[in-house]
């Protein structure tokens, strides 16, 4: 027994280690980019060995030990693969190749600005400072998230890029969704950003007249296209305009419930016209802690503690809560695809 005992001890051990070391593999993705691996090994043509990455990162020789211990990490995460010819690209770092599209490489880099990291240093003291109606972000910057992009534009720069590269993924799934937006004549971006998803699908459905709506300062300066044209407006507090088809792309993951009805009854009206042909697309995460793979709900885990950080009720879903404000907002029935890796399409019928 004593035996058994000293032996859980030790795994719970290595166990917490690896979790307080979790950080270290964050900050090794962020060296890569920084270093620009990927695109070395790219560009190389084939598996690249230790000493030609060394020789092409301009790495002074005496440092081939501590850049194998980096590469060893990153094998070992799945950033890279090592064979006896030498290291090569994966899936994952293949997202990193700055001239790919998609490039996620500015998704990586918000992470670790001040905005979106500091707030989890001060995670603990929240819990105890007694402000029940402000969120860890505005505990330590002392405003909301989105009024501090609108005050900081360089931060919100690469916020809309991240977001850009994001819905640019949207590219390798469009044309398996032609039947969610078959028939639909009009459609209404809500939190659409800088319209780069909107633009995607005017690509694939030319006679589609669409419309981006987003905070004045996010479409501030942005021209209207042929059959494109960015309105600004707070979807929280503004009417929607009319359309067949209200889209939702990682919108209601920031809001808390009662706002999420507050909207989606805005959508509701601005699809009522026509009837009951109209829908709304939702684009999110739907938290399914028995089917996903481990993998899959523990970074829908991270994002559900990211909405808690920077908004004030907002956090990721499973699909009972999402019907749960469905019928609050008066839709009649939904139907759930999961195609997106870790997000599902969502349909809402009135």
């Amino acid at each position: 027994m004593e035996s058994q005992k000293a032996k859980d001890m030790f795994e719970g051990q290595s166990q917490l280690y690896g979790l307080m070391f979790n950080y270290i593999s964050s900050m090794a993705l962020k060296a890569a980019i920084e270093l620009g691996i990927a695109d070395i090994i790219h560009s190389h043509g084939q598996p690249i060995t230790l000493p030609d990455l060394v020789l092409a990162l301009h790495i002074d020789p005496s440092k081939s030990s501590f850049l194998y211990r980096l590469m060893r990490l990153l094998v070992h995460s799945g950033l890279f693969v090592r064979s006896k010819e030498g290291y090569d690209l994966t899936p994952c770092s293949r997202l990193l190749l700055k001239h790919n599209v998609p490039n996620l490489s500015s998704v990586v880099k918000v992470t670790f600005q001040p905005p979106v990291s500091q707030p989890f240093l001060m995670l603990g003291e929240w819990f105890h400072n007694g402000e029940v109606n402000v969120n860890p972000f505005e505990s330590v910057f002392g405003k909301g998230f989105w009024e501090y992009g609108s005050e900081n534009p360089e931060f919100a720069k690469l916020f809309n890029e991240a977001m850009v590269s994001d819905s640019r993924m949207m590219n390798m799934v469009i044309k398996d969704c032609r039947d969610v937006f078959e028939g639909v004549n009009s459609l209404v971006d809500v939190g659409g950003g800088v319209g780069e998803f909107a633009r995607i699908i005017s690509q694939e459905f030319p006679n589609m007249k669409l419309t981006v709506l987003d905070l004045p300062h996010v479409v501030s300066g942005l021209e209207d296209g042929q059959n494109l044209k960015f309105v600004g407006a707070n979807m929280l507090h503004d009417s929607i305009p009319s359309a067949d088809a209200i889209l939702l792309k990682l919108v209601l993951h920031i809001y808390n419930d009662e706002e999420c009805v507050k909207v989606l009854k805005k959508c509701r009206e601005a699809i009522s016209r026509k009837g009951k042909e109209g829908k709304v697309i939702i684009i999110d995460l739907v938290i399914n802690e028995k089917k996903d793979m481990h993998e899959h709900t523990q970074t829908k885990i991270y994002f559900d503690l990211e909405m808690m950080n920077q908004t004030t009720g907002g956090r990721e879903r499973e699909e009972t809560e999402w019907e749960k404000i469905f019928i609050e907002a008066g839709f009649s029935g939904y139907k759930i695809t999961h195609i997106f890796g870790l997000k599902s399409l969502i349909q809402v019928y009135p």
